[in-house]
């Protein structure tokens, strides 16, 4: 369903002449899946979705959504997914149902289709109090949920979250939670990118772990145990990061080799 192969950017840097944001990820997500994407603020979560989306170019590295290339079908892939963040801009003047039948449209959606649409999904995610409700006087939760209907109007296979759950006061993050399992169980394809562990041992069927636009590995949780001997998640992520801090300092700091530099004799220089 998604497929990443050496997936890298990179951005210009005043400094540093090149600073990789990503470093020549690959990894594959199925139907009925959670993938989890944990790493702190930095790691690369963000730009990995961001290119996912189609928001941002990669610099190199190949993407396959449903069987779609970026490079030359990136408008199918906008088809086929559905992106939910914390800070997903919603439009104060609307109200929750003029906004999803907006993006429904934009789709291209029967209108017929598009009613029907909304009320189920109004009632799916306990909406139906707050279609007429403008986007501006929502809460921050009501907010999220008309993000999410928003992702989910055009039946996309294949949802992107995020760190939505950023911002969110408990009950609404539980909430959050448990919609995300249900899609899963419904069988979409589902990215969940945190760096909050608890949300990952709760929800996702596998993760990838981020630091430094690199990720350091991959497995269901019990997988990554095993393979570390360290029973406690937070523990075995941390024991990760340090490990790759060290090396990465061990590299930086190692010393340059002298170069030799042969000089040519002058034109004047008598041949020896």
């Amino acid at each position: 369903m998604v497929q990443v192969q050496d997936l890298t950017k990179t951005y210009p840097d005043l400094s540093e002449g090149t600073r990789v944001a990503v470093d020549r990820i690959s990894f594959s997500v199925q139907a009925g899946e959670i993938f989890g994407v944990l790493g702190p603020n930095g790691a690369g979560k963000t730009t990995t979705l961001r290119m996912l989306s189609t928001i941002l170019r990669p610099t190199s590295g190949q993407i396959i959504i449903n069987q779609a290339s970026i490079d030359t079908e990136a408008h199918l892939i906008r088809k086929s997914i559905g992106f939910v963040s914390n800070n997903t801009a919603l439009y104060d003047r609307m109200s929750a149902r003029e906004l999803v039948e907006y993006f429904g449209r934009m789709h291209d959606m029967e209108r017929d289709e598009l009613r029907e649409k909304i009320e189920v999904l109004f009632k799916k995610l306990c909406m139906e109090d707050i279609g007429n409700v403008p986007c501006g006087q929502m809460s921050t939760g009501m907010k999220q949920k008309v993000s999410i209907a928003r992702a989910l109007i055009h039946d996309p296979p294949v949802l992107i979250f995020d760190e939505a759950s950023v911002g969110l006061d408990v009950i609404v993050a539980r909430a959050l939670l448990y919609t995300i399992a249900g899609l899963r169980d419904e069988g979409k394809c589902i990215i969940f990118s945190t760096h909050i562990m608890r949300e990952v041992e709760k929800l996702c069927d596998r993760v990838a772990m981020m630091h430094r636009g690199r990720i350091l590995d991959i497995g269901t949780l019990e997988e990554l145990a095993d393979k570390h001997e360290q029973n406690d998640f937070e523990d075995l992520f941390f024991s990760l990061l340090t490990r790759h801090d060290q090396v990465t300092d061990q590299v930086d700091m190692q010393p340059l080799k002298p170069t030799t530099i042969s000089r040519r004799p002058s034109a004047g220089a008598a041949s020896v």
